[in-house]
């Protein structure tokens, strides 16, 4: 069972299960019990048979038959109602089910993941989940951390969420800014990964050249109180910090070439000079 805040990434977490274990070249199906109404979990899960009810015009297999030697995913598992859980139960207990409408006993070897943001314990404790089932599925629990809570994971989660997007885009973004980066770590991720990687689709889609700068990022990021840093300098101080940060990117862009470096700015190699030498920048330590 793998537990955690909304978005954390536990649906993540289960195919990489999946794909590292011996099922690997097997189905994973996954299921999200909280999207499906109450009427249509008992077929959803276990199928049914042509005629079991009014519009069921042929046999119809369910998600348990579809992932027969791979893996199942149930996610949000703490929404499914009572009636729901005793024969969920069974499933696990005799690895055995029959289809709605039908007669016939159905075998399957399925490798069940579920995953809940839920407090299971107090849904326990109020009667609206089975105790049995519950310790018949946490036989290994996985606690996922809120985003907040990992901040190291945010820089290898961010460039593997641009590199996926520039491919499904076609752009050619190569890296995210520092000045970016910093306000990417500073932030504190209500949304968690779900949030981190709608983010830097949204900064891939809007970006108009190869790098991703501050001002790409959502307006959400972009505020002192998302952050939790205070504006503390004046308009000219925020300027000289800015035009620091484009220059130290262009440096960074073309390994310390300043001529190349003044050619991406649009400006001339005298004036980005004086400009390094006001800002205190040393341009050797992008050379190599």
């Amino acid at each position: 069972m793998i537990r955690g805040e909304s978005g954390t990434g536990k649906e993540l977490i289960a195919h990489a299960l999946h794909h590292h274990s011996p099922r690997a070249g097997k189905p994973f199906v996954r299921v999200n019990c909280a999207a499906l109404p109450e009427t249509l979990v008992e077929t959803e899960l276990f199928g049914h048979e042509r005629g079991a009810f009014t519009g069921a015009q042929a046999r119809r297999q369910g998600k348990f038959e579809q992932a027969d030697g791979g893996t199942l995913f149930l996610d949000e598992i703490g929404e499914l109602s009572a009636s729901t859980q005793a024969k969920l139960l069974r499933v696990l207990q005799g690895r055995e089910f029959e289809r709605l409408g039908g007669n016939e006993t159905i075998r399957v070897d399925v490798r069940l993941i579920t995953a809940t943001n839920k407090d299971l314990e107090k849904a326990l404790a109020a009667g609206t989940f089975r105790e049995d089932l519950y310790y018949r599925l946490d036989v290994f629990g996985i606690f996922v951390p809120p985003l907040r809570e990992r901040r190291s994971d945010v820089l290898l989660l961010a460039e593997h969420f641009l590199a996926k997007y520039v491919r499904i885009h076609a752009r050619k973004i190569r890296r995210i800014s520092t000045p970016a980066i910093d306000m990417l770590m500073a932030y504190h991720w209500p949304g968690n990964v779900r949030e981190l990687e709608n983010t830097i689709e949204r900064a891939v889609l809007v970006t108009d050249g190869d790098v991703i700068h501050g001002h790409h990022l959502s307006p959400t990021l972009q505020t002192a109180e998302a952050s939790g840093t205070v504006v503390s300098r004046s308009l000219g101080e925020a300027v000289g910090v800015f035009e620091s940060n484009l220059i130290q990117d262009a440096l960074k862009s073309t390994r310390g070439n300043r001529a190349k470096a003044a050619r991406l700015l649009g400006t001339t190699e005298r004036i980005l000079s004086y400009k390094v030498r006001g800002y205190g920048i040393d341009a050797r330590r992008f050379r190599g």
